[in-house]
């Protein structure tokens, strides 16, 4: 009996079917890290001792953590809820899902926006989902998520929403 085609891949409910980190772009860690030598320089201004070497030591590290915090936002749909970050919903909440531009994204956080609704928005990237919920029991009316690919993840978290339950395929490959 030969192995089965997934033998040592992790179970279907484990891989995402679309997963994205919210990264900084390269031109906002150098304007973050020279801004910083330049602040650490301004302290320094010539002078002997710990304050020649202590801005440097304190500022570089800091905004270098600051700007990896920035950019540690992690996008995934797994196979039945949508992550963000550490916040979920479950596919079978998310009543339909509008891939946005960046005009778009304006117009939904705009005057209008809904003071109830889940918003993870970062001003450097473009995109961005709006997912509408159907959850009876959340009066969050909706989340928007920046993406850099907008109808990928729309077209994830719906077909993860029409999907059958996993106790249905299980038992269908069994049978």
């Amino acid at each position: 009996m030969s192995p089965s085609p997934s033998a040592g891949q992790p179970p279907v409910a484990a891989r995402p079917a679309y997963a994205e980190r919210l990264n900084l772009p390269w031109w906002l860690w150098l304007a973050g890290l020279v801004a910083a030598a330049l602040l650490a320089v301004e302290i320094w201004m010539g002078a002997s001792g710990v304050r020649a070497w202590l801005p440097f030591a304190v500022l570089l590290p800091l905004t270098a953590a600051g700007l990896w915090w920035l950019g540690r936002i992690r996008v995934a749909v797994a196979e039945v809820e949508l992550r963000v970050d550490d916040a979920r919903v479950p596919a079978r909440f998310v009543a339909d899902v509008v891939p946005l531009d960046a005009a778009g994204r304006r117009e939904v956080l705009g005057v209008g926006a809904h003071p109830l609704a889940f918003v993870v928005q970062r001003p450097w990237i473009g995109g961005a989902v709006q997912v509408v919920l159907d959850d009876p029991a959340d009066p969050t009316p909706f989340w928007v998520v920046s993406t850099r690919h907008p109808v990928e993840l729309a077209e994830a978290l719906l077909a993860a929403r029409d999907a059958p339950p996993l106790a249905d395929r299980t038992a269908g490959e069994r049978g």
